[in-house]
């Protein structure tokens, strides 16, 4: 016990008021939930208690009741009680003690303890109208993906036969990769629906747990490492908690990350809430300026160092100021003086960017609008559109993302100056979050070409690990293993 409140007490501040809740916590269920998003509204510091083995009433095995309650994004601290609830209330000193509205009537052992130095004792169920844990859970951690319709035809048409795809993809752990661009940590608030407002015509909605993910050039670096190569990542940051996250998920993914603070910006950060399964707003904390001459050069020199041993360089960007223009050239002159594949993807959702400014690549991405904003082409077919995206910057191959259409593979062919074009369609027909699928076609198609395969075989590749991102909530990496099982 003595162990527990020393812990406590490292990780708050002095002026923290700390809220106490102890319980058996059998199976996490909504009551549970409400009961502690209201204690942890009560004050600044939610420790919650869960009974050890010992006590009579206990289902569950202790370690798994206590990794119920630390999942729950409002829980600060939790841990199993080897005490009483009143001696560790005697010895933490709580500001509010929160019990079930069930107890109000009944003796409580806590009050008296509460008395000796002015700690109050609070009765509540909380507000009745939260999801399930386990249900919000299985949103964000459970892949499904039955409806994956695998194009036999594509490859019959390109004479791909699935042990060349299982051979490329194994060739993915001797690659070395950079990976540059905009860092960016995604949010996703899960909330439950409360209504319309009788002021206004507005929905209002109550959040009930987050969860964050890498995202950006982060989660493209993190597929990268998923997929089994040695990923070297570059990005600018704020100096804040943001940059901690994503420091920590990328170190723990396998990137290694070089994150240079920029105090003129905060860390990017885009939270999304979401009801029913359904996104309902987007907000984003962000600084779209340019990052500084000086940052510009030790990202250059950091590069610098590394890519005569690097195989494959991808620009990831948000335009969001990580890459301006005189820095993305000063790059790909030095990639191309040491011979490194190069990719580019350039997002352009809710701002302008020009894929097109990213000349010589061996591989770009866009969606069709931005080839359309890169091109000022909103008339011409997508055949004639990629065609001349692709002689504007002059990209060796154009994968064209249409969204639940599929894809357009516009490809250079070796034998003629005439150029290639094949389709494949959207491989998941029931996504549950497409965030984040173009980043996953990104690296895996790059990869596949740095490996030796062709454009056909980074464009079978590249959908197929999209459809399997899109088939979760929220951007994981994704493993080779989870790709070989989908080629077998």
């Amino acid at each position: 016990m003595i162990n527990e409140i020393a812990e406590i007490r490292r990780k708050i501040g002095a002026t923290q008021r700390i809220v106490f809740v102890a319980g058996n916590f059998n199976i996490v269920h909504p009551g549970h939930l409400r009961l502690l998003r209201f204690a942890a509204e009560c004050g600044d510091f939610l420790v919650v208690g869960v009974a050890s083995d010992k006590v009579e009433g206990v289902l569950l095995p202790a370690n798994l009741r206590l990794e119920g309650v630390s999942a729950i994004s409002f829980v600060d601290y939790a841990f199993v009680m080897e005490a009483t609830p009143e001696e560790l209330i005697y010895e933490l000193k709580p500001a509010i003690v929160v019990k079930g509205k069930e107890h109000e009537r009944l003796q409580n052992p806590e009050r008296l303890v509460l008395e000796q130095y002015g700690g109050k004792l609070l009765f509540s169920s909380g507000e009745a109208n939260f999801s399930s844990l386990d249900l919000i859970n299985r949103e964000f951690y459970d892949s499904s993906f039955p409806s994956l319709t695998l194009p036999e035809d594509y490859l019959k048409r390109h004479g791909i036969e699935r042990s060349s795809l299982l051979n490329l993809v194994e060739k993915f752990k001797k690659k070395r990769i950079c990976v540059v661009g905009d860092l960016i940590v995604d949010e996703y608030i899960t909330c439950e629906p409360l209504g319309m407002s009788q002021e206004d015509p507005t929905i209002v909605v109550t959040p009930v747990d987050s969860a964050k993910f890498l995202g950006g050039a982060g989660i493209v670096a993190g597929h990268a490492a998923g997929l089994g190569a040695s990923v070297q990542f570059f990005s600018v940051s704020g100096d804040d908690e943001a940059h901690k996250f994503a420091l920590e998920g990328l170190r723990a993914v396998g990137v290694d990350a070089c994150l240079i603070k920029d105090l003129s910006r905060p860390t990017t950060v885009k939270q999304r809430y979401r009801s029913k399964g359904k996104s309902l707003l987007r907000v984003s904390h962000l600084h779209q300026g340019a990052i500084s001459l000086e940052l510009q050069e030790i990202i250059l020199s950091e590069i610098e160092k590394v890519i005569r041993t690097t195989d494959l360089l991808v620009f990831s960007d948000f335009n969001y100021g990580c890459l301006p223009q005189q820095l993305v050239d000063a790059i790909v002159v030095l990639a191309k003086r040491f011979g490194v594949t190069l990719a580019a993807d350039s997002q352009s959702s809710s701002q302008v960017g020009d894929i097109s400014r990213f000349e010589g690549m061996n591989l770009i991405t866009p969606t069709e609008r931005e080839a359309r904003i890169s091109t000022r082409n909103q008339e011409d077919g997508l055949v004639v559109l990629a065609e001349q995206l692709r002689k504007q910057s002059f990209a060796d191959n154009v994968l064209l993302k249409l969204g639940e259409e599929g894809l357009l593979i516009h490809a250079m062919n070796a034998e003629s100056d005439d150029w290639l074009t094949d389709r494949i369609g959207a491989l998941n027909q029931y996504p549950k979050d497409v965030a984040g699928a173009g980043d996953s076609m990104l690296i895996a198609g790059a990869l596949a070409l740095c490996c030796g395969g062709t454009i056909w075989d980074a464009a079978y590749l590249g959908s197929l690990v999209a459809a399997i991102q899109v088939g979760s909530v929220g951007n994981t990496p994704i493993k080779a293993e989870v790709l070989l099982r989908e080629l077998v």
